[in-house]
């Protein structure tokens, strides 16, 4: 029996991120086309200025957007973005960045302050 409850809490602690989530990252591939031009068309912007979407946590990248869309979380340009999407459409973009392979510089130094 004690090893019934381990496999299913091991179970619920892989999961649960998916059933909170639930996008469907086809869709959000072709609702992702506005935010291309800041942040990639696979979410790899190549600019510094704009934040790699691609391989970032599902639940993060929906809290983000969430924060963006209630304005607890400031940017101008993201609360207009985002103003006219619903919680399906934020669930979809959200699973189609997580899906997507993330180009990070991992090279010791690469976010040292000095640079």
């Amino acid at each position: 029996m004690k090893y019934l409850n381990i496999v299913v809490l091991v179970f619920v602690y892989f999961t649960a991120p998916l059933a909170i989530a639930g996008g469907d990252a086809a869709a959000g591939k072709e609702k992702s086309k506005a935010c291309a031009s800041c942040h990639g068309e696979d979410g790899n912007s190549p600019n510094p200025a704009f934040p790699k979407l691609a391989g970032q946590y599902e639940d993060y990248l929906l809290n983000t957007l969430r924060e963006y869309k209630k304005g607890t979380r400031k940017n101008a340009v993201m609360a207009g973005m985002v103003a006219g999407l619903n919680d399906q459409d934020l669930k979809d973009l959200s699973a189609y960045y997580a899906s997507q392979k993330g180009l990070f510089n991992t090279s010791v130094g690469a976010f040292s302050p000095d640079k």
